[in-house]
């Protein structure tokens, strides 16, 4: 019995661009039903992000880099939205 792995890179930046989607309220918590903003989480979670497309840049598909490409664009662009522009350059701290 042979299934594709849960785990491939499509899987994982979607699952990590949830959490932030949570992390800035746009998205309900799935256990509590509720939306709530932890900035803090979703600049490290928009930043990782970052530093995925960075340290894997030649090495993804084109679907996958679009796909990645989106995310980083999409959340940035709702984290300024929410007051805090720290994370539109995505090098803080570098």
């Amino acid at each position: 019995m042979e299934e594709k792995a849960l785990t491939d890179f499509t899987f994982f930046i979607t699952s990590l661009s949830m959490q932030a989607s949570i992390a800035l309220g746009i998205v309900a918590h799935p256990v509590t039903n509720k939306t709530e903003k932890n900035l803090s989480h979703a600049k490290l979670i928009i930043d990782t992000l970052s530093m995925l497309k960075e340290k894997t840049m030649g090495n993804l598909t084109t679907d996958e880099d679009s796909l990645l490409d989106k995310f980083i664009y999409e959340l940035k662009a709702q984290y300024g939205k929410s007051g805090d522009t720290s994370a539109k350059s995505g090098k803080e701290g570098a």
